[in-house]
């Protein structure tokens, strides 16, 4: 443990690196520790009473105990195998641990919502004394900043002792991430923010074997950010199912094993810099990519090169190999607006054969086009990976010319630390590529690896533009100089406070009060609903502001818009997933589930058809009263506002019983019978059956088009002459009459169709109407000949010269 054998707290430049280690004052402060142990005693005691046997005795067993409680915790939780896997023991298993620790502890563990968890109690005392104060101190000072409530809650203070260390450096990558006992001691942290108190059945014997146990995902959510360069809020959520896997949680051996791959990324990086330092002094180098047994090829005219690939934070460069070494690198520019990067497929003459090539264009008609193909023999996750390498350095460059200000902006100078912001944006982008590297090491990636670099996962994500905004905020945004308020808000007859004057204007605000002017809104983005609904109150605070990243018992700010784009994302996954359940297969199978979902629809045209029948006499003629009712009322125009009501009521209605849980769970849900099981032969069968009946189907809709064609086009000008006199006669009615009339004879003709005084009249006018449309030519159809060019215009002249030679043929022969 981190220097938890010390009776007063050390200066906080060597406590941590004790963690896990033999500390070299242990003698110092063992000597105090003695003498608090004879003062507790008191002067009660005579020596002479005491047996200086059993006292030596038990001094030994005392000191026993200690040495291998303190072996065991100085050895690595997790050693490396001559095979690189980590092989975890139970570093932390001795019976006597929690005795031992609990007389070193110097915070209450007793607090009014139960007994501090042994993780909570390490993780506070070893922060409070990096810190340089001890857990009493430490527990005193925050009860002192926040309310009773926020201070009630232990996993509040765990967050307090580790974000006071946390926000103490800036740094990209924080610099006690490097030694193994600040690792595990963030994942202690982990795991008491995640269980802060202890559980019933452990109280009294609660032992610290820490590496049994697992990080959950709100825990890691929470935790993993706050440590520079580990995670970020945007896609920490995709790193913690990439890391766990089908499992529920991260063990200590993974964190380990992760963090230990991060961080060779980085010092592989400085090797290649220093490399490549003379060629690339103005760029950073992200990665390379050149092996033998996983070769990078350009394909330009059908033909592949084989060479190095290099990706910086600005451009991407090419060096095919030649016979006599490395040719002169090619450069595409990263940074210029209209990039794309694709997926593609590549192969030898044109073909499509292997699907592991990225493709960068400058737009769909650029002649400036790049294809890379990554083999890899193990699968094509290669490919995708360095495809979300490219399109993260392209997204951010985007991402900085729409929400950062240009760099020639004189307000740059007027808000504290902006010069900075592109810097912090690309190193940001830097270290979502480094995670994905160590994760391709582990091969720990998900399905689609852009899932996990921050900037072109929020290009695509619900409510990526509000995180964005959030990102700009905390990269741009800083204090106003001072003479930048007098300048732009002259005081005028009553003097107000700067603070005033900038609440007044419509500049954004960071939790912690920075400033990200107005000016520098020039996204669309900004002016949405959603971005004006969410920064209306983004900027309240109710916890302990640190840092603009670190605030205790509350969200920073670009973790209140991940957390909106999060919901949003798991409310679009949800609906997708439903559509995706929805697409059953199978011809059979969707003609089903079609006629399940128009089942309510039949039932209502099999009622309505009953009641033209007169199967029912009563129903019927109280439908029609009905009618006649609404329409002699004029009382049409309430129609349709009632149903929409009565819609909405029935809608609301079903919607609280199933929330009572009266209508059951399965309420809503469309059931269908599976098809019976059928050979491969009976599917070809029914397959083509199917193909027939649709078929035929197309067939009498395309002649049914072509008369309507005939008639509209006047192919046949009898028929069109017909049907203009009767749609000018429908005209004249409708503009004479009254609609109410007219609709009145319309219900009346259709419910006196099938009685016996007009069965007969009706039957002899269908038939007249099926004659007379039988009569109806369908117009010609014209199919030119595949790849003819030739016009209809010239296909009519040739069947015109055809006809003539036709005619005169017949007039030679019968002149012969």
């Amino acid at each position: 443990m981190l220097s938890k054998f010390c009776a007063s707290p050390p200066s906080s430049g060597f406590c941590w690196l004790r963690f896990g280690y033999p500390s070299r004052y242990s003698s110092v402060y063992n000597k105090p520790r003695l003498r608090i142990v004879g003062q507790s005693l008191g002067d009660k005691w005579k020596l002479n009473d005491i047996d200086p046997n059993v006292v030596q005795e038990k001094l030994n067993s005392w000191l026993l105990k200690t040495q291998s409680f303190l072996t065991e915790v100085t050895s690595p939780l997790v050693k490396t195998s001559q095979t690189g896997k980590p092989v975890t023991e139970d570093a932390f298993e001795t019976q006597d641990m929690d005795d031992i620790f609990m007389a070193e502890q110097t915070i209450n563990s007793r607090t009014p919502n139960g007994t501090l968890s042994l993780a909570a109690i390490v993780s506070i005392e070893q922060f409070s004394r990096m810190n340089g104060l001890t857990g009493q101190k430490m527990q005193k000072i925050f009860k002192a900043l926040v309310a009773e409530s926020t201070y009630n809650d232990a996993r509040n203070l765990v967050e307090y002792c580790c974000f006071r260390f946390l926000s103490r450096d800036a740094s990209d990558i924080h610099p006690s991430l490097k030694e193994p006992a600040f690792q595990r001691l963030i994942f202690i942290t982990m795991l008491a923010w995640e269980n802060p108190y202890q559980e019933p059945l452990a109280s009294g014997s609660e032992k610290a074997s820490f590496q049994r146990k697992l990080v959950r995902e709100e825990a890691f959510v929470r935790l993993a950010p706050a440590v520079s360069g580990v995670a970020d809020r945007s896609t920490v959520h995709n790193l913690f199912k990439a890391l766990a896997g089908d499992a529920q949680g991260i063990p200590l051996s993974l964190w380990l094993t992760y963090v230990d791959e991060l961080l060779k990324v980085h010092e592989g990086r400085k090797s290649y810099q220093i490399r490549e330092s003379p060629n690339l002094s103005e760029e950073r180098i992200l990665c390379i990519g050149s092996s033998r047994k996983r070769p990078v090829l350009k394909w330009e005219n059908n033909m592949a090169w084989p060479g190095k690939v290099t990706l910086t934070d600005k451009a991407i460069y090419f060096e095919a190999a030649g016979l006599f070494g490395q040719n002169d690198s090619m450069k595409l520019d990263l940074t210029k607006d209209g990039l794309r990067v694709e997926k593609a497929k590549v192969g030898p003459f044109g073909s499509v054969l292997f699907d592991s090539a990225v493709s960068i264009t400058y737009g769909p008609e650029s002649k400036d086009k790049w294809v890379l193909e990554f083999v890899d023999l193990g699968g094509e996750m290669r490919r995708d990976v360095w495809h979300a390498f490219i399109s993260e350095i392209i997204v951010l460059h985007k991402f900085i010319g729409e929400y950062g200000p240009k760099e020639v902006d004189e307000s740059l100078f007027h808000v504290y630390g902006a010069h900075k912001g592109r810097e912090r944006a690309i190193t940001s982008a830097i270290n979502s590529i480094a995670r994905l590297q160590a994760l391709q090491f582990m091969r720990k990636l998900l399905d689609d690896p852009t899932k996990l670099v921050q900037f072109t996962y929020l290009q695509y994500a619900p409510y990526g533009d509000i995180v964005s905004q959030a990102l700009a905020v905390n990269y741009w945004g800083g204090p106003l100089i001072s003479k930048f308020i007098e300048e732009h808000n002259p005081p005028a007859q009553g003097v107000r406070p700067s603070s005033e004057l900038i609440e007044s204007s419509n500049h954004v605000f960071d939790i912690d009060g920075s400033v990200y002017l107005h000016k520098w809104k020039t996204s669309p983005s900004w002016a949405s609903s959603a971005s004006v609904s969410f920064w209306k109150n983004a900027s309240v605070r109710q916890g302990v502001v640190l840092s603009k990243n670190l605030v205790v018992a509350d969200s920073a700010l670009v973790e209140k818009a991940t957390g909106t784009c999060r919901q949003k994302s798991q409310a679009a996954e949800k609906t997708q997933a439903t559509i995706d359940a929805a697409m059953i297969k199978g011809i059979p199978s969707n003609i089903d589930l079609f006629k399940e979902l128009l089942f309510p629809l039949t039932i209502t045209a099999t009622k309505f058809e009953k009641l033209r029948r007169w199967e029912e006499p009563h129903l019927t003629v109280s439908f029609l009263a009905f009618s006649y009712t609404i329409i002699f009322r004029n009382l049409l125009s309430y129609i349709f506002p009632t149903a929409l009501i009565i819609l909405a009521t029935g809608m609301l209605t079903l919607k609280g019983l199933k929330e009572q849980g009266r209508l059951g769970r399965t309420f809503g849900m469309i059931t269908l019978r599976d098809q019976p099981p059928s050979n491969t032969i009976e599917k070809i069968m029914a397959v083509k059956d199917g193909m027939r009946d649709v078929e035929n189907y197309l067939q009498n809709l395309n002649v049914t088009l072509l008369k309507i064609h005939t008639i509209i086009f006047s192919g046949q000008p009898q028929i069109t002459t017909e049907v203009a006199l009767v749609l000018l006669s429908s005209a004249t009615v409708l503009l004479t009459v009254p609609f109410k009339y007219v609709l009145g004879f319309l219900i009346f003709d259709l419910f006196t169709r099938e009685l016996e005084f007009r069965r007969e009249m009706v039957k002899r006018f269908i038939d007249f109407l099926k004659a007379r449309w039988d009569t109806v030519p369908a117009a010609p159809v014209v199919v030119l000949p595949y790849g003819s060019n030739e016009s209809l215009a010239e296909h009519d002249r040739k069947g015109n010269k055809d006809v003539e030679k036709a005619e005169r043929s017949d007039r030679s022969s019968n002149s012969v």
